[in-house]
Order: structure tokens, then sequence, then C-alpha cells
């Protein structure tokens, strides 16, 4: 800015400002034109049109002009790079970052060797490990959930006399999320699309999506892979397809001529897809190695439950089976994240409650939600200000969970003045008096 101004005084000071204007004021003298203190009248002395400017003087105001506006341009660029922050910390080191990513062999997958003496292999697999190593939160959290969802696959392994590598598919494929899902309609544990759930014997409906099992969904991926398995030959392609599709590795091995995973040209996902997976296994089995110190009461650890079956006459809601088990919706929803909404359709019902409160959880259902074939008399209540779903409840002698199931009320969204619920009551007299 100062640079500016003293560029400003230098022209405004420059003389030949000065003699150019004199030499322009003469030249109208000569024509007759006196000279004002007020813009000159630019006119002739016959017939009163106006004058051009002098040509001859314009070089000298463009030269100036010119010289002024770069003087300005080099002034704000000189202050824009003395604007920008410069880092003075100490200086940055990725050395084990790119020593804890070097990968040493042997490696394999299921007992398959990882050709990593191929350059192209051992970039794969380095980018991966890169990559994984620098989400570093994300690597935690994989650590932190495996008490509770990996210890389960592993067993699940254990039964079927599977790889127990194959549970690092889970931990690609959702990070053990019961909710991940994907832009391609993928959901759970195992990302499954909705076809090859069902054909793999989920349920998946509005009231219910199996993927989000673990138990369920994981017998489901390894009947799929053991069938992969026996399709191509290899764990690591039948894990390859797995991802892309049987019938999409079907057709790249007959157009490339080749079975060998490592040396197919296959889509960008599927490429990067096993070694994702090996550096999962890479890093999980030795976490210590690469950083990540976690004590024994750093891992989270599996909610006590046990499995109940409920055969459901009538449409209950979770609010009523949450009740009879003495805990939340919220812990209801936790432990069988498959349960769409907020009740449970008639039929057949296994889920699981938080341990020790199994006993006694039917009789306590029953008392809480009366028989589907005694509902009493309908009535319609209209909500006023400052009512709640106990009061109602209290007045009508009904529990809420009944209201809550008559009229199909969202557990998160609170009732309204004006709304209008259905109470099924037995004597309306004896229960209270309905709202208008």
């Amino acid at each position: 800015m100062y640079l500016c101004l003293k560029i400003g005084e230098l022209v405004r000071s420059h003389p030949n400002r000065w003699l150019c204007k004199e030499a322009k004021f003469k030249a109208r003298e000569s024509r007759g034109v006196r000279r004002t203190h007020s813009t000159p009248q630019r006119q002739s002395a016959a017939g009163g049109k106006r004058n051009p400017p002098q040509a001859e003087n314009w070089p000298i105001y463009e030269a100036i002009k010119i010289a002024f506006t770069a003087a300005v341009v080099v002034a704000a660029l000189a202050a824009s790079a003395v604007a920008q922050p410069v880092y003075t910390g100490p200086p940055l080191d990725f050395t084990p970052l790119i020593e804890a990513a070097r990968v040493r062999g042997p490696l394999d997958f299921c007992g398959e060797p990882v050709p990593l003496l191929d350059p192209d292999v051992r970039e794969r697999m380095e980018r991966e490990m890169l990559l994984v190593l620098w989400d570093a939160p994300q690597v935690i959290m994989w650590i932190k959930r495996s008490g509770q969802y990996l210890a389960p696959i592993e067993a699940a392994l254990r039964k079927h006399n599977l790889p127990q590598d194959l549970k690092y598919v889970a931990v690609a494929e959702s990070a053990l999320r019961p909710h991940a899902g994907s832009p391609k309609g993928a959901m759970g544990f195992w990302q499954f699309i909705e076809p090859t759930g069902r054909r793999y014997g989920l349920t998946i409906d509005p009231e219910k999506d199996e993927r989000r099992n673990l138990p369920a969904s994981t017998e489901a991926a390894l009947a799929y892979l053991r069938e992969l398995r026996e399709m191509f030959g290899s764990w690591t392609l039948a894990v390859a397809a797995y991802n892309m599709g049987e019938n999409g590795l079907r057709k790249e091995i007959a157009a490339q001529g080749s079975g060998d995973y490592y040396r197919l040209y296959l889509s960008l996902e599927t490429q990067r897809y096993i070694f994702r997976i090996l550096a999962a296994k890479t890093i999980l089995s030795d976490p210590g190695r690469y950083g990540f110190h976690l004590r024994p009461d750093d891992i989270f650890p599996a909610r006590p439950s046990e499995r109940i079956t409920l055969d459901i006459a009538r449409e209950t809601p979770l609010f009523a089976v949450a009740q009879a088990a003495n805990t939340t919706v919220k812990i209801i929803k936790d432990l069988n994240p498959e349960i769409r909404g907020y009740r449970l359709v008639p039929g057949q019902h296994r889920i699981l409650v938080p341990a020790g409160s199994a006993s006694g959880l039917i009789e306590r259902l029953g008392q809480l939600t009366p028989p589907a074939n005694d509902k009493g008399d309908e009535i319609v209540y209209v909500v006023r200000e400052a009512d709640t779903l106990t009061a109602i409840a209290e007045r009508f002698n009904v529990s809420v969970a009944d209201i809550v199931g008559w009229n199909r009320l969202e557990a998160k969204k609170p009732i309204q003045p004006g709304q209008r619920l259905v109470i099924h009551v037995k004597a309306v007299g004896n229960s209270g008096k309905p709202g208008p």
C-alpha cells in the first residue's frame, strides 16, 4: 500500500503532466478559446462544434497510466506473497509409515501364496498397506469391534472347517458395522445385495432385514463362499467373485485366458479387493507391530444376551417387548439390528434380549398386550394440550404399548394436539371419558 501511494505522488508531481496540460491550454488559446478554472468550452469560433483532444499529448498520459497500473499489480502480488504462511516446525518424517508399509514375505490368503516377488503385486500390496495405515482411526475401530463381531465369525468358521482368513472379508466389506450400506444397495456385515441375500436364505422385507443380523448373514456368506470355491477352485478367485459376481469373473477368465487372480485385469475395485483384505489380515494379526497398542479393556465387549422365541398373535410394539425384558427399545434394537421399525408383526420371532431377562418374559409380555381377540370397544381420542401417552393410557386403563401398537406410532415422534388415537376399551364408563 505504501508503494502504491508513493507511485501516485510521483505521477502527480511529474513535470510532463503539467507540460502536457500547459501545451493543451496554449493550443486552445491560439484557436480563440478562453482559459477558465472550469473545463474549457471546446467550441470553435465558427460553428460551435466540439474539437477532439490533441492526439500528440495522449501517449504521455497512456504511458503514465500503464506504469501506475503495473506498479499496483506488482505491489499486490508482493503483498500476497508475503501473506503466505511459512511452515517453521520440525522437518516432517514419514519414515515410520514407509517402513510399516514395506511388505515382508511370505504372505498367503487361505493357504494360497501371494506372489510378492512380482513387482506389480508388491506395488499393489504396499499401496493398500499405506492407505489402510494412513486411516489409523478406522484400524483402531476394527480392533475395538473385534470382540463383538470377529469372535462369532471365527466360531462359525471353525464350525464349518473353513479358513480363518475369510473373516477379513467382513472387515473389508463393512468395517464390522451392521448398518453399513453401499450405493448399489448392499447392506450389512457381509454386504449382500437383496437378490443374493434371499438366494441364501436371508429374510429381507419391510419388517426385517437379516443382512444386518450377524449369525444369519455369516451363515449365508459362508455358504456362498463355499459355493464359489467349488466353482473356481481357489479361495482367492472365490473372494474376487464375491466382490464382482461369479458371472463377471467367469467372462474375464475366458476372455483373458488366465485363472490367476494376480494376473487378471479386472475392475479397479476388484483389483484392489484382495489386497485390502490382505492388508487387514496383516495388521490385525499383529497390531502392535504397526503401533496399535490397545489394552484388553479397550476392546468393546460383546453385550451379554440370550435368545428367545416369541409367538406373536397380534402386532406388538417393541416398546412392550422392551418393558417385558426390563430394558429399553434401544437395547432391543442394538441386539437385533435386523428389525426394521418399532414393532413385531404376527408370527414367530427369534430375538436376542439382555441376559437374565428371558425367564418370564413371555408372561410379562402377555400382561402388557391383551389377546388379539380381546380388543374391546373402539373409540377415537383426540389428543389435547399437555397430553402424554402415559396419561392417556392411565385414563383408559390400557398400556402405553397398546396405544403405540394400535396407532402405529413411532417411538421418536411425540403425539401432537389434535391428533386422533384409536383406543380399545371394554367399558368406557369404567375407564374414563373419551375426548371430543
